[in-house]
């Protein structure tokens, strides 16, 4: 079943892409021809009033086609005026961006249902685990409630700030141990306790300051549709800016590792379902929105280079020569085909390895 649901997401997204170049076209009064789900010659097909809608046999995604986006193609006489490159410069950019928008809006409605329903996990001062062989490990218990250390007290972040003040006596390096302990003070089984634990320094894992060697606990609090909004934007933009960054340093082996197919986002997809409903709907969350920044990269045929030409025209003040655009879209063409390959075959090495580790 988690397969059927995956491809049933996927088939979503495809169709809500495609449905926002379509009802965008139809909006700006644009012709369209074909409304299709899937690539190839079309296996099952019918017509509704001038658009043939229909389902092809390789499911690679799908397509809108309008008349006219090839300006070079035989038009009849009376839809000439509603051809693609006959039509302002801003429909041509508000047809073409409705797809990467329904993505963005399916992303952000996923991820904004996820945190309100969740809510926002807070770090406590519970002690969650206790890093065995650290100087707390004698002292310390997972359960404790760390009340202060060297009398501050509140929020986690006040206490790892107060933590962090006990530097070692010479150069602050990985491992060294600090020159004056802390005063931690702990609730256990309704008393209170108090130890003195030199804090070791630690880059491991992100960190870049002195540590007692304990994680740690969170709760989950309920938030309001404002909140949510704005952690799920806050997702958007993190996922946004670094898979800009892969993509723009894919020449750097550690980068390229990240890249990732159809197949990944497939596999991942289906790991999730069979594992938690929520978890994969945030997987369908970050492929729609992976979707629509691939897709806004200015390249032809992508829908980022369909709307840098339409940019470039408005800026000449005349038509582009469909020859220029042709020329640049083999350019275009190539990357995107040399990214796919990348992603393939990290994602083929991944399946014939340890997996994807989705669990």
């Amino acid at each position: 079943m988690s397969y059927v649901l995956a491809f049933l997401g996927f088939v979503a997204l495809i169709i809500l892409h495609e449905a926002g170049h379509f009802t965008a076209a139809k909006a700006v009064g644009m012709r369209v021809e074909r409304f299709s789900l899937f690539m190839g010659p079309l296996l099952v097909k019918f017509r509704r009033g001038e658009t043939e809608y229909g389902i092809g046999p390789f499911p690679l995604g799908g397509y809108v086609r309008i008349t006219g986006m090839n300006p070079h193609e035989e038009i009849p006489p009376d839809v000439v005026h509603r051809a693609y490159y006959n039509q302002k410069v801003w429909k041509r950019i508000v047809v073409i961006l409705a797809g990467p928008a329904v993505n963005l809006l399916i992303a952000f409605i996923i991820f904004w249902a996820i945190a309100l329903s969740q809510g926002q996990s807070v770090a406590n001062t519970n002690v969650a685990t206790v890093e065995a062989g650290s100087a707390s490990a004698a002292v310390l218990r997972p359960g404790d409630h760390v009340v202060s250390v060297d009398g501050v007290g509140g929020s986690e972040t006040a206490i790892r700030n107060q933590i962090g003040t006990h530097k070692c006596a010479r150069a602050q390096v990985n491992g060294c141990v600090a020159a004056t302990p802390a005063r931690v003070v702990v609730e256990r089984d309704g008393k209170l306790m108090t130890f003195e634990i030199k804090p070791k320094y630690s880059t491991a894992e992100g960190e870049d300051r002195p540590l007692l060697g304990v994680s740690f606990g969170a709760t989950q609090e309920p938030i309001g549709v404002v909140k949510a909004a704005s952690l799920s934007g806050s997702n958007m933009w993190y996922v946004t800016t670094r898979t800009v960054s892969v993509v723009a340093r894919i020449f750097e082996p550690q980068e390229r590792k990240q890249l990732h197919s159809i197949v990944y986002g497939y596999t991942a997809t289906q790991e999730s379902f069979a594992t938690s409903t929520t978890q994969a709907l945030y997987v369908l969350g970050l492929i729609s929105l992976s979707l629509a920044i691939i897709n806004l990269f200015p390249f032809l045929p992508l829908d980022g280079g369909h709307v840098f030409w339409a940019v470039a025209e408005k800026v000449r003040g005349k038509r582009i020569p469909f020859e220029i655009m042709e020329r640049a879209g083999i350019v275009g063409f190539v990357l995107i085909l040399m990214v796919f390959v990348i992603g393939f075959t990290n994602d083929i090495s991944a399946l014939s390895g340890p997996g994807f580790g989705i669990h």
